[in-house]
Parts: structure tokens; C-alpha cells; sequence
């Protein structure tokens, strides 16, 4: 039966808590377990709203509606809205439950309509099923004689007397004479009108909740009340419209909405959350005015007008799209989106860009750049010339006056990233050294289609050595041609340009090229979407098969690891590489249910997002292990940034939060280093380090050490040290145990 039941309404918990928690855009369980105690502060209320989420989220199960909706509460939270309105308005018996049954049936079934209508449009529904749950209710019920209005409230002291006797009812009398300015008063009575408790002390719990839930959320809500407060005294407006029947609360969930939530919290999120005040006013007054008609509240309604209103508009802007930045990737709270996009920003702001390799095997030298010297100039600035030099920088042997002199004579030019031949120039002879074909300026060459407006050009090929024809398919390293001294090219060299149309000859494109090393006297540097400079001794990242092999991670695939720390615990740990719903992979650990996102491009390696358990092994490898070249350089660094909220203390990220949107105080850092490459004959053992520091300012608060060893291409061996505690892992074929994680 147990398991019937689960199958049938899983994550039954998640959907109920997750119903609370939605009507402030959260997820967090601790919020939801206050907000139920919150809606309980009137018996009836409590049990209505508890009543309406159970029956439309299983309806929505039994009738097939999609899952991770109902896990989320998006199903539940405008049947919970209902159901606290009805309980508190009507009197608690069979008739009543009877009409919350087909109520919450009814507002389950246009919230799905909702979704359709108003998500093809990428706009969220928020309450307007709510609103027309229960003013359908509300107008029907003038009919249904059997509904009584309820008169809890009216003898408050009674009430509470037979709740809590003596004790209760002096509390509540001390509570009701504590002094505070009437804005507060207003204010805390707005929050707990959002669940239809019109105390004071109510909102005050649900103030403490959304503090614990979100700082940026309780400073939000602090701001678009008090903006508003500050509208009606400057405008001579009625204030009292804002405690009538404490609809003040739209101001508030409009700010934590658009400062936070839909919008990236940033100094232009919070100035449109005091800008669309008088907006709110406005729909409140004129609202009220035409509701009254039929005498029905208007409830969330401007709440909903004015946040979809401005959602809709910011889809039609040309430019500034980050004045203010929609959220992409909900992480339901807003420090968490503030926190995500600056990473990613910092991470991958150039990954707009399509991958663009080097267009050789090997080192080349840059002999000139963007804006050079003698070419590479106006339109077509953004070019690069490539030459091969040797220990001396000389970029031929002998006497050098025969082109087979020239190292890069004849040498492979290779495909620079997926595509389609656009075009191929061939049959023009080579030059001889010193000489120049003016006439045809390009030589012979390739032009390779990667996108729309993205096409790859080279040239001064050497005549007859194409590998493909016009109209072919090809991939990223796949040999094109061979480097020739055909065109405006005294000596032999390849000339590389980005371009957005097809034509040989056309205006170069300024476009970063995306992974390659730059060797530098004595030691190496990763660089990624960066642009070579003249004189930069350059390279593809040479993959290396065994760091290949052991961060090449497929679907299906189980990886084990036999673990000890410095409390001689030892216990084994089993990942699976899983797919999302859009084919992204990550790890999953089965008994912590956490996920790390990882991306693997060839020659990088990458985490993208970890969901879980702090404390877990995966945790742990995610943050060592969380960028990779998968080519060995000796001494190569590499660097990268965490989101600020994942390793830094409780105490002062509750300080961060508050001033994020405008300053960052704390910083996260990633660096890696290869350390050595030992190699047999039938196998190599590669060595290298990494480090997380957590700084305040460039005081570095706190720090993790990870040490990494890889053969026969598996992770052989990763430590962890974090202050006085180490972790080992080895990863082994079949594991002993399966015990849970002791970390």
C-alpha cells in the first residue's frame, strides 16, 4: 500500500512544503515549516490551506501533469492561497469542505491553463489563479445558503481564553500595546496578510522566515514597502489603503519579484522596484474602485499586473540587457541568482562565442597580429600571421632562401572548429622567396562556414594539397590543406581571419580563439578565449590520452572509490554519470543525492554546478578537480573562479548578502598545477595540485588543498586537506562495500 501510494504521489513532502514556500518564490524547508505554523495561527485557516495543497496536488498526480511542477509547488500554491481565503471567511463543516474540494479542483485546473497561456510567452503565472479561484468562490457562494460566514475574530480574547486560558490572553494583550511607528505596524500586518492573518504577530514570524530564507528578500521587502509608504505621504495619497485589509503586501512581493527573483539583484533591480511604486498605487486605487462594484477585494491582483506587465516589456529591448538581467537558471533564491551570475559571468561570458582552435598542430609563432605593422590594417585589422621558429627564433634553416627551408613549408593546417566548406581557391604557384603575387592577394584558400555569421578563413596555401572540396562537412581538426607561399607572401606563413560573410576578401571579424598555451621562457599558460599577440609562441592543447581517459566521464558509467580520512574511518562511495532533461551530465552520488554539472570539451575539463551535501566526497572532488587541461604542461597553472556562497562561512555571507547587489567583499578561487608527467612505455603517471581559497578582502579566510594522481586513465589517487582533517580516495574496479558516506 506504502508503496503504491509512493508511486502514485512521489515526493508527496517536497510538494506540500514547496506549496508554502512558492508564494514568496522559495524553496526552503525551514521557511515552509514556519509558514505552516504561521497559517495554523487560525485552526480553521490552517486546516483549509492544508486541505486545498493535498487535493490539487493529487489531482495533478493522478491525472499525469508533470512531476517536477507538483515537487516544486507550482501546482499547489494557488489552491493553498483558495483554500486560507475560504477557511477564513466561512464557518468549518461538511458543505464547506465539500465546495474547498471542487474550489481547489477548480484552481488547479487554471493554473495549468495559465501555465499554457501565459508560459509560451516565458512568463510566469504567479497568483492569477488565485484570484479567480476565489472570487468564483466567493461570487457563488451569495447562492449556496448551506455556506455561513464565519465569526472567529470577533471575540478574539474568548477565543484565545479557550485556547491558552489566562496566560494567552495577557500575552496578546501585551503584544497588542507593544509601541511601533504605524509604517511597521502596516508593514509586519501586510506579510501576515499574504496568508490571511491580519495580526501582528504573524507577520513578524513571517518577517523572522523570509529573513532565514533570503536576506536580499526581507531588504527587498523592506524597500518596496517603505518606497511605497513614502509615495502616498509625498503624494498626499489615502495610507490607509495600504491597511486596508492590508493589500500593502503587493508592494512587497512586487519588490522581491523584480528585485530578486525574475530580475538579477543589482543597483538597477532595486531602482525599478522603487520606480514601479506608483505604478502599484495606481492599480490599487483604480482596482479597488472597480472591484467594490462587486464587492469582491482585489486581493494579489496588482501584484500580478505589474510584475507580468514588466517581465512582458524587457522582452522587447535591443540592448542594455543586463540594466536589469533576467534570470536564466532559477536557483529560487536570490542571492543564490546574484551569486551564480557573477560567477558565470567571470566563468564563461566569453562561452557566447563558438570554440575557434588554433588552425595547426604543434607550436607556432605569431608574427603578426591584430593591427600590424605592415598588413592587418582598417577593415581587415583582426587577422593573425603564423610561422613555425625554432630554439634561436629563426623561422628557417639553412640559407633560407629555398621555401623548403621554412619549418612551416608544407606543414598541415587543420580545420578550426566544426563546419561546412563555403569556398576553396586553389592553382596558384607558390612564390619564391622574397617575392610577392599582388594580383592575387589571398593565394590560395579555405573558407570554412561555422555558423550564420561565422566563418573561418586561410590562406597562402600551397597549391594542390587540399584535403576536401567546397560543400564538404568538416570537423575541428580535421587536415584542410598544407601551408604554402602562394599570394602577397614573400616567405612561407599561414594567414588565419574570422569573418561574418563568405567571400574571400571579406572584413575580418574580432573573435577570440578559445583553449591554447602560450609558452612562455621557462613555463607555460593557459589561456582561454583570449586573442595572441606578435611574437606569442602558441598551441592547441595536446590531449593527453590518460588525463583523457580519466575525466572522459559517459552516461551509465559507475565510478567507485574506497575512502579514508584522518580519523582512520574508511568507507567505499559509488557516482553515476546521469543526463538531465537536456542531456547535461553530472555525477550523482546515490546516498547523498548530490549532482556536479561537468562539461568536457576535448582538451578542458570543467564543473559547471554542484547541488548537495557540503560534506560529501563528490563535493570535494567537484571543488579540486573543478578545471582541467587534459593536455600535461609542466608548470602550467591554471585559474578559475566558485560562486561566492559555496565555501565561505554562515556568518559572512549573511553580511554579503545584504550589500551584494552593490559591493563584493569575499572572493573564491580556483588554481590548479601540474606537477609531473612520468612516462613508461605502456603507460603514464601524471601528478598535479590544486587549491580553493576563501578571502575577505586579501585576507584568505579559509582553504582546501587537493592533491591528484592519474594512471592507466583513472583517478588513481585525490587527497583533500581542509585545516587539521585530510580525505583519501582511491578509485578501484569493485568496490568491497557499499557503506553510506561518513564525511
Amino acid at each position: 500500500m506504502q508503496q503504491s501510494l509512493k508511486k502514485i504521489f512521489p515526493d508527496f513532502l517536497s510538494g506540500l512544503l514547496n506549496s508554502y514556500t512558492q508564494v514568496f518564490f522559495s524553496n526552503n524547508r525551514i521557511f515552509a515549516v514556519i509558514l505552516i505554523i504561521v497559517t495554523f495561527f487560525d485552526r480553521n485557516a490552517g486546516f483549509s490551506g492544508l486541505l486545498a495543497v493535498i487535493i490539487s496536488n493529487g489531482i495533478a498526480s493522478l491525472i499525469g501533469f508533470n512531476r517536477f511542477n507538483i515537487k516544486s509547488g507550482y501546482y499547489g500554491f494557488n489552491s493553498l492561497l483558495v483554500g486560507l481565503g475560504l477557511g477564513i471567511y466561512y464557518q468549518m463543516h461538511v458543505e464547506f469542505l465539500l465546495i474547498l474540494l471542487f474550489a481547489s479542483i477548480f484552481t488547479l485546473f487554471f493554473t495549468v491553463v495559465m501555465e499554457g497561456v501565459i508560459g509560451k510567452y516565458g512568463l510566469p503565472y504567479l497568483s492569477i489563479s488565485f484570484l479567480f479561484g476565489i472570487w468564483m468562490v466567493t461570487l457563488a457562494s451569495r447562492e449556496f445558503t448551506a455556506l455561513s460566514i464565519s465569526e472567529r475574530g470577533m471575540f478574539v480574547t474568548n477565543e484565545l481564553f479557550g485556547i491558552g486560558g489566562y496566560l494567552l490572553v495577557n500575552f496578546y494583550d501585551w503584544f497588542s500595546h507593544i509601541r511601533l511607528h504605524e509604517s511597521i505596524v502596516i508593514y509586519f500586518r501586510s506579510l501576515g496578510a499574504i496568508f490571511f492573518q491580519y495580526h501582528l504577530f504573524a507577520g513578524i514570524i513571517i518577517a523572522i522566515g523570509v529573513l532565514i530564507y533570503s536576506r536580499q528578500a526581507f531588504l527587498l521587502s523592506l524597500v518596496g514597502f517603505f518606497s511605497a509608504y513614502l509615495f502616498y505621504k509625498f503624494v498626499g495619497g489615502n495610507i490607509y489603503e495600504l491597511s486596508y485589509s492590508y493589500i500593502g503586501f503587493n508592494f512587497i512581493l512586487t519588490s522581491i519579484a523584480i528585485g530578486g527573483f525574475f530580475i538579477i539583484p543589482s543597483r538597477y533591480s532595486f531602482l525599478w522596484v522603487i520606480l514601479l511604486t506608483p505604478l502599484i498605487s495606481i492599480t490599487i486605487t483604480s482596482s479597488i474602485a472597480v472591484l467594490n462594484l462587486f464587492q469582491l477585494s482585489i486581493y494579489s491582483l496588482p501584484f500580478n499586473v505589474v510584475v507580468l506587465l514588466f517581465l512582458y516589456i524587457l522582452k522587447f529591448r535591443d540592448r542594455s540587457y543586463d540594466k536589469p538581467e533576467i534570470v536564466v537558471y532559477q536557483q529560487f533564491s536570490p542571492e543564490k541568482n546574484l551569486y551564480a551570475h557573477l560567477n558565470n559571468q567571470r566563468r564563461f561570458s566569453q562561452f557566447k562565442f563558438i570554440p575557434v582552435a588554433l588552425p595547426f598542430w604543434g607550436e607556432w609563432t605569431v608574427t603578426q597580429a591584430h593591427h600590424g605593422k605592415f598588413t592587418h590594417r582598417e577593415d581587415w585589422a583582426h587577422a593573425w600571421d603564423f610561422e613555425i621558429t625554432d630554439d634561436n627564433g629563426s623561422n628557417f634553416k639553412k640559407s633560407g632562401n629555398s621555401k623548403e627551408d621554412y619549418y612551416c613549408y608544407n606543414k598541415p593546417v587543420i580545420c578550426p572548429a566544426d563546419g561546412w566548406v563555403e569556398e576553396i581557391a586553389d592553382g596558384i604557384d607558390d612564390n619564391e622567396i622574397g617575392d610577392s603575387n599582388l594580383e592575387q592577394n589571398w593565394g590560395n584558400t579555405i573558407i570554412v562556414r561555422h555558423s550564420e555569421k561565422l566563418y573561418s578563413k586561410l590562406s597562402h596555401l600551397k597549391k594542390e594539397t587540399f584535403k576536401v572540396k567546397k560543400g564538404d562537412f568538416v570537423k575541428r581538426g580535421d587536415v584542410l590543406a598544407h601551408c604554402g607561399n602562394s599570394g602577397r607572401s614573400p616567405e612561407p606563413h599561414l594567414h588565419f581571419q574570422l569573418q561574418e560573410t563568405p567571400f574571400i576578401g571579406s572584413k575580418t571579424l574580432d573573435y577570440p580563439i578559445a583553449h591554447y598555451i602560450l609558452r612562455n621562457e621557462d613555463d607555460f599558460e593557459f589561456k582561454t578565449y583570449g586573442r595572441p599577440e606578435k611574437e606569442d609562441v602558441i598551441s592547441n592543447i595536446e590531449k593527453n590520452p590518460n588525463l583523457h581517459g580519466a575525466f572522459h566521464f559517459v552516461p551509465g558509467q559507475m565510478i567507485h572509490f574506497r575512502v579514508n580520512d584522518s580519523d582512520q574511518n574508511q568507507w567505499t562511495v559509488s557516482w553515476e554519470v546521469r543526463t538531465d532533461i537536456y542531456n547535461n551530465p553530472f555525477l550523482f552520488c546515490k546516498r547523498t543525492k548530490s549532482k556536479a554539472w561537468l562539461k568536457n570539451e576535448g582538451n578542458l575539463f570543467y564543473f559547471t554546478h554542484f547541488e548537495g551535501n557540503k560534506n560529501s566526497l563528490l563535493f570535494y572532488f567537484y571543488v579540486g578537480a573543478y578545471k582541467i587541461s587534459l593536455g600535461f604542461y609542466k608548470g602550467l597553472k591554471i585559474t578559475d573562479t566558485f560562486p561566492i556562497h559555496l565555501l565561505n562561512s554562515k556568518g559572512l555571507i549573511f553580511i554579503q548578502d545584504f550589500i551584494a547587489p552593490f559591493y563584493i567583499f569575499l572572493k573564491t578561487e580556483f588554481t590548479l598545477e601540474f606537477i609531473k608527467l612520468r612516462d613508461d612505455l605502456t603507460d603514464s603517471h601524471i601528478h598535479f595540485i590544486s587549491n580553493a581559497s576563501v578571502k575577505n578582502g586579501n585576507k584568505v579566510t579559509k582553504e582546501l588543498n587537493f592533491e591528484f594522481e592519474v594512471e592507466s586513465k583513472r583517478i588513481k589517487r585525490f587527497v583533500c586537506i581542509y585545516g587539521n582533517r585530510s580525505i583519501e580516495a582511491h578509485e578501484v574496479s569493485n568496490p568491497e562495500s557499499d557503506e553510506a558516506e561518513q564525511l
